[in-house]
């Protein structure tokens, strides 16, 4: 079955990068700039063992200081020695990072609350000027198991502005957080299962806060929680491994030159309510006897308003196992964006047969798509659905700069 997907989504991959020379190729942005800065940084540890999960919120991360504009956020698990881990092993679930402002004067070790949640007044969660906000999507960047094929440069003049200093509340600093949701797949009974949080494979009845699951639900990040442990073939005695998310951040000194872009971090689950974004989505399994691949799509679309409109400068869609692509529209039906997942036929890290491994971007030549404050977007969101699957995300990550 993904030998078929694969074909049919790479083919439209590479069309999707050349049409109408509305959007570049992955290679042709320019890096090549004396200004722009990198680093490399690693996550705290965690340690996982055959089977268990990883869902931790590092606080006070390693960062770049300073007022700067981002320019790319990407990242990926290794091991202690710093080697890549393939997914078939430790499946990347998410990764997020986001910001938030805390009270000074504060010891270092007050900079990491002791819960997942900034709940204190002492701590201010920044967030970004997406549709769902609160704790729902807080992150700046954020994606999963296709981080190391997914391009998150962003173009000049173009930053997502950070530690401005004319921003911060009085008395406040900026710091940074980072998510990890791993699990570790060596000696499943059921691969595909654990990674989609199944909630039999992993014998769970309540959710992380002890509250019993919700009716009629099968799979999902509530039975995949911080330490959980999915099944394992009998017999399976597996080392715990010490791993690390290692992640490189572009970034340039402010100037008055950049051009700010706002994040909006759409979700196809949303239902008109601020609180609406379910995050997450189940797709039954296709109930024709026979029919043909292109029949057996589960198609799952949301409107929603974008308050403030300006040129489109970046786009892409995130999904789990068994997506065939999303797409965002204008209210008068044009297409802003067509996002593609792109899947491995290895098994090396970057290439894991089975797995989404990449995602295409769309990069439109400025001022070329628009989108006005105040308009209704679709957004939509297709999965196979030749077997059933839990637990999987439509989310579209837009970045849109006032026009000049």
């Amino acid at each position: 079955m993904y030998q078929h997907m694969r074909a049919w989504v790479l083919s439209s991959f590479l069309w999707i990068a050349i049409v109408h020379g509305k959007i570049v190729t992955e290679t042709s942005l320019d890096l090549s700039t004396g200004k722009l800065k990198s680093a490399v940084f690693k996550s705290p540890a965690f340690i996982l063992g055959p089977g268990q999960v990883q869902n931790k919120w590092f606080y006070g991360i390693d960062f770049p200081k300073g007022h700067i504009a981002l320019k790319s956020f990407n990242a990926e698990v290794v091991n202690e020695n710093g080697k890549s881990v393939p997914l078939s092993e430790t499946y990347l679930h998410h990764w997020l990072v986001a910001r938030f402002y805390y009270k000074k004067p504060i010891t270092e070790e007050q900079t990491k609350p002791k819960t997942n949640r900034l709940s204190s007044s002492n701590y201010i969660l920044v967030g970004n000027d997406g549709i769902c906000q609160g704790q729902t999507l807080p992150q700046n960047f954020g994606i999963g198991s296709e981080t190391r094929h997914t391009r998150t440069f962003i173009p000049n003049p173009y930053g997502i502005i950070v530690g401005d200093p004319n921003k911060l509340p009085e008395g406040y600093e900026e710091s940074w957080l980072l998510n990890v949701h791993a699990i570790d797949t060596r000696g499943v009974v059921n691969t595909r299962g654990c990674t989609e949080c199944k909630c039999d494979l992993y014998n769970v009845t309540e959710d992380a806060n002890h509250h019993p699951l919700r009716k009629n639900y099968i799979g999902g990040l509530d039975c995949c929680y911080d330490g959980t442990q999915c099944q394992l073939k009998e017999g399976v005695q597996g080392k715990k491994r010490k791993l690390y998310l290692k992640y490189t951040v572009y970034w340039m000194d402010w100037e008055k030159s950049i051009v700010p872009v706002k994040i909006y971090i759409l979700d196809v689950t949303y239902n008109g309510e601020q609180s609406g974004c379910q995050v997450e989505y189940d797709v039954p399994q296709c109930s024709a006897a026979s029919h043909s691949p292109g029949d057996c799509v589960d198609i799952r679309e949301a409107n929603m308003v974008i308050p403030q409109g300006g040129d489109v400068i970046y786009a892409v869609a995130h999904q789990h196992i068994g997506g065939v692509g999303s797409a965002l529209y204008g209210q008068d039906g044009r297409e802003i964006c067509t996002s593609l997942p792109l899947y491995g036929e290895g098994r090396e890290p970057g290439n894991e047969t089975g797995y989404v491994v990449g995602m295409s971007t769309c990069y439109p030549v400025p001022g070329s798509v628009q989108i006005h404050g105040g308009e209704t977007l679709k957004l939509q969101s297709k999965y196979n659905k030749e077997s059933s699957h839990t637990g999987v995300m439509g989310l579209f990550y837009l970045l849109v700069a006032a026009p000049a």
